[in-house]
């Protein structure tokens, strides 16, 4: 996967970031009038991410972000694009003769990893793109069976023709048949089979690599009397081509949807009975302004009025050049390190999309209040940005890479836990995940345990939080820390599963091993593709296959590609050091270091005389009591011209100084101050053992030679 991205010439002056510097006043106003702009623009569809110098020769493929994860370049010889099975078994014959690597791609290629490229630059692409027709509705059995190309859109419009729909289903329509089935792509529900696609699956037919005896080719059908098609429902594209498929629809039906937005206090406890009390709940979370928005979402009966429609916000299209302002926006913000400014722009972002019902309206044109009633064809997906003709990249998605838009990580993560380690984290950095909030907050949804080998093996709540990603790898974003413990915290403490088509590399670290019939799918692809011809290095990594998930080089850590275990995995010329978590201990994450009294003696670099370091704390006048260190607050009321008066008051009011302890009284001057210097002494051991120094002395400060401090004797 190449680095570059096609942008167009744009109109906006182009200005180098670490020169643009914002107030958050004025980066919130910004922000709102270029939201204002975002609402009813035409349309241009995502280009083809497959791109070949000659005629379907020497082709690169992305995805529809433009980058991989690892932003390499991905080539194949040549690609394909068979509209029909016959031709599918052609194409699957004649490179398992030669023992040619294939892979499969999808007309916009939404996954994030690297699931579409095969091994070596001689392989061979497979498209979905001409295979997109319907072959059969029933509508008495209630099943539908369709080309593996078929988009999400087109499965709900042609069901809906028939008066049928599918029950539950992602979000965003431009997702094919296939691709959905490869990654395992779901909605929310916990009601019926669940909001998993495949979960819907009753029959697949699959063309594999063979033997000469088989013409080098099998194609199999599998129905619900195959354990196989377990495996085949969740694939990863590592079983051969998926042709058709089938799936058991239900009776077209109306929903009616309110959204109403609370406080997040009680969310580790809501979050665990609310899927359960709607049927198509979900929740939208914004950590650091402790704010939820809750879906009420549940079926109603067909004579309810109402016609409403879902054309979310996030998927219309949007002018291309104010795509490059919000972008040069945030990168703005990022460069000046400015958290101040992300924090009234998201607090505006989720305000802009409450009030505008994120994109919901009760007749199709225009929202005038809650509920919003509607058919389930209207209301389950939305998609607009795909759907007009090319307008010369007038306005494009929101993630188009021809524009300077939108340039992001995706990750997905038992639920409460989770929650309330998260929300310890924003108590400690409060504006830590403004961020994710720019980008809608934390996306909860509901997912059901499956019978697919590589679907999910119990009931849960998947965490969708999208967030900065910088178009220069070595950079770090704002916060970097807080992002990846809660990344880790997800996977590792939590045994989080990843999604299939969101993740980095480190959310795949021994993921096979936390599915239970794991082994089970290894053994049904040694016999669909024994050879391997649809499996990559990648695919083998995530799979337990192969080692090297993991890539360590200078700051791998920044991109998810390892976890750092030494300090140039991260950013240490811009101050980024590889630290314990602030809370999750046993996770290694790239932390900014800064002169600061409230620093983890852990966090600073190994080039800072500690002398340094603990004169600088006794340089300061006054003290935070919420945030020093005992030394600190020596003799600090002493400095308050109202100390004495303080301890007057709390003296009247409890007297017997039942609500006061040892350490109180210290810091008030009640007692003697004798603890200060041993939690000093303790921390300064740390320090000491961090840095692996050899000898310290007490010496005079190197400007101030009155106070005194733990040096090394050099």
């Amino acid at each position: 996967m190449s680095v570059q991205i096609q942008r167009p010439n744009s109109s906006f002056p182009k200005m180098p970031c670490s020169k643009v510097f914002m107030s958050s006043s004025s980066a919130a106003l910004i922000l709102s009038c270029l939201l204002l702009l975002l609402v009813n623009a035409g349309c241009g569809p995502p280009e083809n991410p497959i791109k070949c110098s000659t005629n379907n020769h020497n082709c690169t493929i992305t995805n529809i972000y433009g980058t991989f994860p690892d932003r390499t370049t991905c080539r194949v010889a040549d690609v394909v694009y068979p509209s029909s099975e016959d031709k599918l078994v052609s194409f699957v014959a004649a490179a398992t003769k030669i023992k040619r690597k294939m892979k499969v791609a999808t007309p916009y290629s939404c996954s994030i990893p690297k699931l579409v490229c095969p091994d070596r630059e001689d392989g061979l692409l497979i498209s979905t793109k001409n295979l997109n027709k319907i072959h059969k509705v029933d509508k008495v059995a209630k099943t539908m069976t369709v080309d593996a190309g078929v988009t999400l859109r087109q499965l709900i419009n042609e069901a809906a023709k028939a008066s049928l729909a599918l029950p539950y289903a992602p979000y965003w329509w431009g997702l094919t048949v296939g691709g959905m089935l490869g990654t395992g792509a779901h909605g929310s529900s916990l009601s019926g089979r669940g909001s998993a696609v495949h979960d819907y699956v009753v029959e697949i037919r699959i063309v594999s690599p063979g033997g000469p005896e088989d013409g080098f080719v099998k194609v199999r059908t599998l129905n619900e009397s195959h354990a196989e098609l377990d495996a085949a429902k969740v694939s990863l594209g590592v079983l051969g081509v998926i042709s058709q498929v089938t799936f058991r629809l239900e009776s077209l039906f109306k929903r009616s949807i309110t959204y109403e937005k609370k406080d997040d206090d009680d969310l580790g406890d809501e979050a665990l009975v609310f899927g359960t009390q709607h049927e198509f709940a979900d929740l939208t979370w914004y950590p650091s302004h402790r704010k939820v928005l809750y879906r009420i979402d549940d079926r109603v009966p067909p004579t309810t009025p109402g016609d409403g429609l879902n054309d979310f916000i996030g998927f219309r299209s949007t002018r291309s050049d104010f795509l490059g302002l919000i972008r040069l926006f945030e990168e703005s913000l990022e460069a000046g390190e400015n958290a101040e400014g992300k924090c009234p722009g998201a607090k505006i972002t989720s305000a802009f999309l409450s009030r505008a019902a994120c994109g919901l309206t009760n007749n199709g044109t225009t929202f005038t209040g809650y509920p919003v009633v509607g058919y389930q064809n209207r209301l389950q997906a939305s998609g607009t940005c795909l759907d007009s003709p090319e307008d010369h990249m007038f306005t494009a998605c929101s993630f188009d890479p021809r524009v300077k838009g939108e340039f992001f990580h995706q990750t997905t993560s038992k639920v409460k836990g989770f929650i309330e380690d998260v929300q310890h984290l924003v108590s400690l950095a409060p504006k830590s995940l403004c961020g994710v909030e720019l980008y809608n907050g934390i996306l909860m949804r509901y997912v059901k345990a499956s019978s697919a080998y590589l679907g999910k093996d119990e009931d849960g709540t998947d965490f969708d939080i999208t967030y900065y990603r910088s178009k220069d790898p070595m950079t770090p974003r704002l916060y970097e820390d807080i992002l990846e413990e809660i990344e880790q915290m997800a996977v590792f403490k939590y045994g989080g599963l990843p999604h299939w088509g969101k993740n980095r590399n480190l959310a795949f670290k021994g993921v096979i091993n936390k599915y239970k019939n794991g082994t089970e799918f290894l053994r049904v692809k040694e016999r669909f593709d024994p050879l391997g011809l649809f499996s990559s290095e990648w695919t083998n990594q995530v799979l337990g296959l192969e080692e090297g998930l993991e890539i360590f080089k200078d700051s791998c850590a920044l991109e998810g590609l390892c976890i750092c275990s030494e300090d140039r995995h991260c950013a240490p010329e811009k101050g980024y050091f590889c630290r314990p978590g602030r809370i999750y201990k046993e996770a290694r994450v790239c932390a900014k270091n800064s002169w600061n009294s409230n620093q983890n003696p852990l966090s600073i670099p190994t080039s800072v005389r500690v002398g340094s370091y603990v004169a600088l704390l006794q340089r300061k006048a006054s003290s935070t009591r919420r945030k020093n260190r005992n030394l600190a607050l020596k003799g600090v009321t002493n400095k308050h011209k109202n100390g004495a008066q303080f301890r007057r008051v709390k003296d009247r009011f409890v007297p017997l100084g039942l609500f006061s302890n040892e350490w109180t009284n210290q810091v008030l001057g009640f007692e003697e101050e004798d603890v200060p210097f041993k939690g000093d002494a303790f921390a300064l051991k740390t320090v000491i053992l961090s840095l692996g120094r050899a000898t310290f002395a007490d010496q005079g400060g190197y400007m101030h030679k009155q106070v005194r401090v733990c040096a090394e004797d050099i």
